[in-house]
């Protein structure tokens, strides 16, 4: 019968080559075959290429945002400076494979001892001058440091998946809100546009109504539809100047008024009408967010493996050489100066079981919390990629029959405006279309919009952009790298697990 301590035997410590807890296998989770709408054309399943998803909008501006916000973005710095913390904790991990303490001590006393003591000596005072070398290095037998360096290694691909997680929402953020930006311009233009269609409506309704033409109700109709609209440019004006305001954050800068460098007037990003998707098992692949969750739970098993080898002896060799004499001029009169000890030493916490048992099963609970996390950020990915996938679908099939329901509004305005001049009727129906029809083009700029912003979320639900990373460190996409750039490799993750420990 192996030897077993608290349930965990040394059967398991051959098993898994000399050290003990759970050798890491990544969880099994639940991955859809294909999207709810693979058979739409416009979702196209082959791999997507998504390195630099934002040039298929085409829009020269945006490319410079983009890249401007990868140089200098504050929370991009911070994400950097969180791997060379890991690359240092791990450097940290690594040095406690070898011996632990190495140092050179020295001290020169004067002392004086006591003559009251029990078997006081006769000499009161004297000193002592001494140099040497200590070391205790204390054997991997159980794999605890090994297991650490696993954690290390593991905490270090996490932190590397954290700033790509972190890459992949700045470029989403920077491209959202400059849509949103464009978005608020456009609407702007369009209200304007109604107010001047509007003016003119107004002038002719109050010239009919001072020659008696008219009544003041079609003056003061026309008066409210135009001052309605007037009244909604404000609150459109604020949304943009927050929108830039939002830009400048992401590009690491204050608030600046950004209407010369966004080019002035523009029009909202025209997105294609089909996207490359690929399937829902290479969101395990591509997202950023759940990489890091799966790394983070490697890095948590291997800490079971660090909190089961406190229940084994540790075994350390010890060693100290050099020289003590009490005159510095003797101190190197070798060999009877010289002193020193080598040997072995044990130290087993016996008595500790409870205490060390605990932990282990508050590292195992810890573990099952980081595998439940990352099932269910497979879930979520899935979900926020479908939610934007369809948000996507419908937005064109909106802005659709709004651009026809918009064309049908302004010959209809123009139809009643030729039969109020003619005096055909009175100015209420020309109210109610000319409102109609501002509210159908300030509708089908928002839908215009919004194709463009579910575009941005299907490729920020896909984990694109993260690539940029590596094209700067390869100095391809942007004249400088970050000044926090990360070199560790990316860790690909795997959908074939059996168990999440063997």
């Amino acid at each position: 019968m192996p030897f077993v301590v608290a349930g965990c035997g040394l059967d398991e410590w051959a098993r898994n080559g000399g050290k003990v807890g759970p050798n890491y296998i990544p969880a099994r989770v639940a991955v859809a075959e294909n999207w709810l709408d693979y058979q739409d054309p416009r979702l196209r399943s082959e791999e997507a290429e998504l390195g630099r998803w934002w040039s298929a909008f085409g829009d020269p501006v945006l490319d410079s945002l983009i890249d401007e916000a990868f140089q200098q973005n504050l929370s991009l710095r911070v994400a950097g400076e969180r791997i060379a913390e890991s690359r240092a904790r791990r450097g940290i991990a690594v040095g406690n494979l070898f011996p632990q303490q190495q140092e050179i001590a020295g001290s020169a006393t004067a002392n004086k001892a006591s003559t009251e003591a029990a078997n006081g000596g006769t000499e009161q005072w004297f000193r002592n001058t001494e140099v040497g070398f200590n070391v205790a290095w204390e054997l991997d037998l159980w794999g605890r440091f090994r297991r650490a360096i696993e954690a290390a290694d593991a905490d270090l691909e996490a932190s590397v998946a954290n700033f790509d997680d972190v890459l992949v929402v700045l470029l989403a953020d920077v491209a959202a809100n400059y849509v949103q930006y464009r978005t608020f311009q456009e609407r702007i233009a369009v209200a304007r546009r109604n107010v001047q269609i509007q003016e003119a409506s107004y002038q002719l309704a109050n010239d009919k109504f001072k020659a008696g033409n008219a009544t003041e109700r079609d003056a003061q109709q026309a008066r409210q539809i135009l001052e309605q609209t007037r009244a909604s440019i404000p609150p459109l004006e604020a949304g943009q100047r927050q929108a830039s305001n939002a830009l400048c954050v992401l590009l690491g800068i204050p608030p600046v008024d950004l209407t010369e460098r966004l080019a002035g007037e523009g029009t909202i990003p025209s997105a294609p009408p089909e996207v490359a998707v690929g399937i829902p098992a290479d969101l395990l692949r591509r997202r950023p967010d759940v990489r890091r969750l799966e790394r983070q739970t490697a890095a948590q098993s291997a800490l079971i493996g660090v909190a089961k080898a406190d229940l084994y002896p540790r075994l350390s060799l010890l060693g100290s050489i050099g020289v003590r004499a009490e005159d510095f001029g003797d101190l190197f009169d070798t060999p009877g100066s010289l002193s020193g000890f080598v040997g072995p030493s044990v130290q087993w916490d016996v008595f500790n079981y409870g205490r060390i048992g605990s932990n282990v099963q508050a590292q195992e609970a810890r573990f099952r919390q980081f595998v439940y996390s990352y099932q269910e950020a497979v879930l979520r990915a899935g979900r926020e990629a479908e939610d934007a996938a369809v948000s996507f679908l419908k937005s064109q099939e909106r802005a659709r029959y709004l651009a026809e329901s918009v064309a049908a509004a302004s010959r209809t305005v123009e139809i009643t405006q030729d039969q109020y001049k003619d005096g055909a009727i009175d100015f209420t129906p020309v109210f109610l279309f000319e409102e109609t029809l501002a509210e159908q083009q300030d509708e089908l700029t928002l839908a215009r919009g919004q194709i463009a912003l579910s575009l941005v979320d299907l490729y920020r639900a896909l984990g694109g952009g993260w690539e940029m990373r590596l094209q700067g460190q390869a100095g391809v996409s942007a004249s400088r790298p970050p000044a926090t750039r990360p070199s560790a490799t990316v860790p690909a993750a795997t959908t074939a697990p059996a168990d999440t420990m063997q």
